[in-house]
């Protein structure tokens, strides 16, 4: 906390108005002028791990000195009233002093959270504006906004100067390099990234990263296929023997079928499916089996139209969605069984609640947890062990973590799970088993 810097911006947002209210003199119009000026250029005093966290910091501060200091002008503006009740014009010219000064620190604090804040995001920023002309209201989202940037500016200095302390250590330079899998109707893009700010994290701790690329919607033997071309091609391009798969959703359904059926086992060190459906979705048996096929047909081909422009250049929804069904997935098992060259591990989570997702996360929740019982918002945690060890990511707070959360799909800091930090454990895990 910037206790120095609150209380300096207050002594002086609250001091201008008083200098003229007391007649103090014209020396103190200048001390306090310019350490006001100072104050809204280098409000907090202290500067973060880089330039973006501490014009974050420095905006957060200067909204809680906005908000702190609008007691003290509150009791000024009493006094005023009382003392100089016979002579209006100084109470309203008192007035006048008091609301730039406030208004100037209110405003530089809010545009600074608003531009260099990651974490607020459009519907955050538009519900401040909504609610910036509401009386209390304003007052609450303001009170939110705090909270989101502070915790924001606090968590990301942390993992920076963390990462700095740790760089030499190189705790993610595994053995084998790391090919990420993606999982079902999502595509790996260079400007959107299917991993949001995991790969990132990984590589800044010395890992060596690739990205599966298969499509985003076929069955798992055509995504098997692919993932399975792609071992090979990184294998013989670089010379490392085997890669080290880190599979979320249906991806992991892909790759063990790779590894089982399509001969990738002699290439791959280990796999750790995040999330995945080993055991299927018994949700997704019903729809296929409930839905009209008039309305498959008109859902997949809006789908596969769609898909096609992301880059699949033979999306077929049904197929994907079949093998994410249980009776299918069942099947599937009897056909995949486990390498004994593979470390096989396994990583999920759940929700507690449908708005902790987004959509369609928030819709899917409660069909799932009917038909599958505890789940993140798509499978159920019943689906997600497998392999030697299974770990379960079940914070305390009310919100869980999702289906999104775990590959940090909206580059979302979920309060009591740092998922950057989980994959540098899961991955420096890799390279202290020899992987």
């Amino acid at each position: 906390m910037n206790y120095l810097g609150y209380i300096l911006l207050i002594l002086t947002t609250c001091g201008l108005p008083a200098v003229y209210l007391f007649d103090l003199g014209q020396i103190w119009y200048y001390i306090l002028g310019g350490l006001f000026i100072l104050l809204n250029i280098f409000p907090s005093l202290t500067r973060k791990s880089t330039a973006r966290l501490t014009g974050l910091n420095d905006g957060n501060t200067l909204l809680i000195a906005f908000q702190l200091a609008l007691i003290p002008d509150i009791l000024l503006l009493i006094f005023a009233i009382v003392l100089y009740h016979d002579d209006p014009a100084r109470v309203w010219i008192f007035v006048a002093i008091a609301y730039t000064a406030e208004l100037i620190t209110f405003w530089n604090g809010i545009i600074r959270v608003y531009i260099l804040s990651k974490q607020l995001g459009i519907k955050r920023k538009l519900l401040g504006l909504l609610c910036g002309m509401v009386p209390i209201a304003n007052l609450f989202v303001l009170h939110y906004i705090l909270i989101v940037t502070g915790r924001e500016a606090d968590e990301e200095d942390y993992k920076n100067r963390l990462n700095e302390t740790r760089a030499e250590k190189e705790i993610c330079k595994t053995k084998y390099p790391v090919l990420m899998v993606h999982g079902v109707f999502f595509r790996d893009f260079r400007f959107f990234n299917y991993w949001g700010r995991i790969p990132g994290e990984l590589i800044r701790n010395g890992c060596t990263v690739y990205y599966g690329d298969q499509m985003s919607a076929q069955s798992v033997e055509v995504c098997g296929q692919e993932i399975a071309n792609k071992i090979k091609e990184i294998v013989d391009k670089t010379g490392c023997g085997k890669v080290n798969i880190i599979a979320h959703s249906k991806g992991g359904l892909d790759s063990r079928y790779a590894i089982s059926v399509l001969g990738a086992a002699p290439y791959v060190a280990s796999l750790t499916t995040v999330n995945t459906p080993h055991r299927g979705c018994k949700f997704a048996d019903y729809l296929l089996n409930q839905a009209p096929e008039s309305m498959k047909i008109k859902v997949a081909n809006k789908y596969n139209a769609a898909l096609k422009i992301a880059g699949d250049k033979d999306p077929d929804f049904i197929k994907a969605v079949t093998d994410l069904t249980a009776t299918r997935c069942e099947e599937l098992n009897k056909i995949m069984p486990d390498s004994p060259e593979v470390y096989y591990q396994s990583v999920g989570s759940c929700a507690y609640h449908a708005v902790g997702g987004r959509f369609p996360l928030n819709f899917s929740y409660h069909l799932v947890k009917r038909f599958d019982g505890k789940n993140d918002g798509l499978v159920s945690a019943d689906a997600m062990p497998w392999g030697e060890s299974f770990t379960f990511y079940e914070p305390t707070g009310a919100r869980g973590i999702t289906h999104g959360d775990m590959i940090d799909l909206n580059r979302e800091n979920v309060a009591g799970f740092d998922v950057r930090e989980k994959y540098v454990e899961i991955v420096s895990g890799l390279k202290d088993k020899g992987f």
